[in-house]
């Protein structure tokens, strides 16, 4: 088994192959629920990164990473929505 550490630096070194940079567009049409979920979804896993591969992440990959899911949020139109539903099922 490979130990965390050596999992987070062959992950990098996939990132940093060729073409993983290059800007991919991504057509999605989703109902409203699963788009909510979805951000929900992101937001657990960048709060416990409890996986590897997230816990080695740079702090500009997570901004990113957040930045998708409030775009999806905004083009939805299920903002301030998931504001409020924050505010409720905050601990």
């Amino acid at each position: 088994m490979l130990s965390a550490k050596d999992v987070a630096v062959i992950f990098e070194t996939l990132l940093a192959s060729p073409g993983m940079g290059d800007t991919v567009k991504v057509s999605l049409v989703q109902p409203r629920k699963l788009i909510l979920l979805l951000a929900k979804v992101i937001d657990a896993g960048l709060k416990s990164r409890e996986d590897a591969l997230l816990a080695g992440m740079e702090a500009a990959t997570v901004d990113s990473i957040k930045g998708l899911a409030d775009e999806l949020l905004k083009k939805a139109g299920l903002t301030e929505l998931n504001e409020k539903i924050s505010l409720l099922t905050q601990k």
